[in-house]
């Protein structure tokens, strides 16, 4: 069976289910306490479970779960005062944040449960939608409305983490029995009361026969949607079947909308729709979270540590390039290299072309065994990303294109037989909006891979996106190699001056997940994914040449150095290329501040 239609099915049951419940409670059928106790009582059925697989609980675990019936029952009657008093579209969403936000408050207390940064955001996000539901409702009952989802979600919440406990420390259809049976005990103590009892009995005796059948099969359908979901969860990943959860506010939403006919106009549909989006968007993110954490890294895997060197940024910090790039290979000793062909360096005048520097830079990667990457194209690594020779500035896009396949025609048969070289990499980036770069032609990078193809079918074609901004599909689609970078503090140039420098709130299993979704997009599982640039320096308000010493510290010290190292590993890749190198020696010469040099080493030296 496919897992994900049985999920879209108990999702859509599940949201259909608080429409209906909705409908019943708007007819008078029942109030709310009334309809928290025959819940409860139908609730009861799971005692015919009791053959399959019953085991005693030990005594405190046992407790423990007729605590937590009772706080499902307190939780169930307080969701229903609110639905009550708000709207399906309302309640259901909003308890889903607020329990969420509950039951992490509470598992971290109790079980010692953690959230990265990824999964914190969901959860504010989470948090922002119920609010923009609430603020779509009516001013009069706003405050009496969350009050009610509020305690509601703190129920919940405990309720969610004692059901971890109880499960964990007995069987599941003992711990299920025991925590009906609290919630039946807990909703029997109004019977004591008279009035509650006649309530109840008048309830169900004045009842139309059709809210009573229309009540019992709404709870009998709902129970049929969360035995579709364990169904599901048989079948694949529960943390994916918990992502379609969307689904169902989706479902709770138009539902309210087209069978109830809630109020939805002008500003109040637009808040709503705003809600909805949000949440959605906030379980998603927690759902991809959790996923993140079944997606094992293998610490045994073989791991090569490259570096990316540019004879352009040496020169800019002040340092002899071909000193610098001696005292990497000699001291470092990286057996991958990644080398750039700059062509406003190497065709500075038109025709006329000087490989002088970079012959070098190949003649030093072969003595020392390195295996070599050439970036080669109009957009290579370095600011302004776009390295563009002044003659063709002012031609026309085409011939601007034309010009520079000439180029790369050139360059590859100039260098095609040295055997160091063992990937070219067709441009930097290509797609990722980024530099002071002049317009493209449609189609661009595919006519420059093809010109590489064409003059070398042997060595694989190496195409990249941006780690955390670019959608990785498009480039990974395009060459034979993929590689991302991967920056973990940036400094934005619109929101920088106010923001100042920002690091990513991802985890590396933001990368395992774009990943495995840019795979299946392709339907491509077996290509190469490395990280082309792993950053390795400071990125603040300047350039690097211009940004004081202090600032390059407080940005990237030696701490955070070697926390790249371990965040780089936990993302899974087999290959990295640090991005920095030139900076790690301008420290160590220039600033006498040798630990970055050393830590460099002796990861090189780990790796070999």
């Amino acid at each position: 069976m496919n897992w994900l239609l049985v999920a879209i099915v108990a999702q859509f049951i599940l949201g259909t289910t608080a429409v209906f419940d909705k409908a019943l409670l708007t007819r008078k059928f029942f109030d709310p306490w009334v309809y928290t106790f025959w819940s409860v009582v139908l609730g009861l059925i799971v005692i015919f479970l009791l053959p399959f697989g019953y085991t005693p609980l030990p005594s405190h675990i046992l407790v423990l779960a007729l605590v937590g019936g009772a706080f499902f029952t307190f939780a169930s009657l307080l969701f229903f005062f609110a639905l009550e008093k708000g709207e399906a579209s309302v309640a259901q969403p909003t308890l889903i944040a607020l329990a969420q936000i509950f039951t992490l408050i509470f598992a971290t207390y109790f079980l010692q449960g953690q959230l990265g940064k990824g999964g914190l955001i969901s959860f504010f996000t989470l948090v922002v939608g119920g609010l923009f539901f609430i603020r779509a409702e009516r001013r009069d009952i706003r405050f009496s409305l969350f009050a009610y989802l509020a305690f509601s979600g703190i129920f919940f919440g405990a309720f969610n983490v004692i059901t971890k406990i109880v499960f964990e420390q007995g069987s599941f259809i003992a711990g299920l029995f025991w925590m009906r049976i609290g919630a039946f005990l807990t909703v029997l103590i109004p019977l004591l009361r008279p009035a509650f009892r006649s309530t109840i009995v008048r309830s169900f005796r004045e009842s139309a026969a059709t809210n009573k059948i229309l009540y019992v099969g709404n709870r009998v359908y709902g129970s049929f949607g969360f035995l579709l979901v364990q169904g599901a969860i048989s079948l694949a990943s529960p943390v994916l079947v918990d992502a379609t959860s969307s689904l169902k506010i989706m479902v709770s939403f138009f539902g309210a909308w087209i069978l109830l006919r809630e109020r939805f106009r002008g500003k109040v549909l637009y808040l709503k729709i705003l809600a909805t989006l949000l949440v959605m968007l906030g379980i998603l993110g927690l759902s991809l979270a959790s996923y993140s954490k079944s997606i094992s890294v293998n610490p045994n895997r073989s791991v090569g540590w490259g570096i990316t060197f540019s004879d352009k940024f040496a020169k800019q910090l002040g340092l002899d390039s071909q000193e610098t790039l001696g005292a990497i290979l000699d001291d470092l000793k990286p057996k991958k290299l990644r080398l750039v062909a700059y062509w406003d360096e190497i065709e500075s005048k038109k025709g006329i072309y000087d490989f002088e520097s970079l012959d070098w830079q190949l003649n030093e990667a072969k003595e020392h065994g390195a295996d070599v990457i050439l970036v080669i194209g109009m957009k290579v690594p370095r600011w302004p990303e776009c390295h563009v020779p002044g003659w063709v500035v002012n031609l026309a896009v085409e011939e601007r294109e034309k010009a520079l396949r000439s180029y790369i025609q050139e360059l590859i048969l100039h260098y095609r037989s040295r055997p160091e070289i063992s990937i070219w990499q067709v441009e930097n980036e290509p797609y990722l909006m980024f530099g002071s770069c002049p317009i493209r032609e449609p189609g661009f990078l595919g006519q420059e891979i093809a010109v590489a193809k064409s003059l070398d079918s042997v060595r694989p074609i190496l195409t990249t996106d941006g780690g955390e901004l670019g959608l990785w599909y498009k480039a990974a689609r395009e060459g034979d190699v993929f590689g991302t970078t991967m920056y973990r503090q940036v400094y934005p140039r619109f929101i920088g001056p106010l923001l100042g420098p920002i690091e990513y709130p991802i985890g590396p299993s933001y990368f395992r997940i774009k990943e495995r979704l840019v795979r299946r997009i392709n339907n491509d599982f077996d290509k190469k994914f490395i990280v082309i640039e792993l950053q390795g320096e400071p990125w603040g308000k300047v350039l690097l040449p211009d940004l004081p010493v202090d600032e390059q510290y407080q940005l990237y010290s030696p701490d955070y150095f070697r926390d790249t190292i371990h965040y780089a590993l936990n993302t899974g890749f087999e290959e990295y290329y640090w991005w920095g190198v030139e900076w790690w020696y301008w420290m160590k010469v220039r600033q006498g501040d040798t630990r970055y040099w050393e830590i460099a080493q002796d990861l090189f030296a780990q790796y070999p």
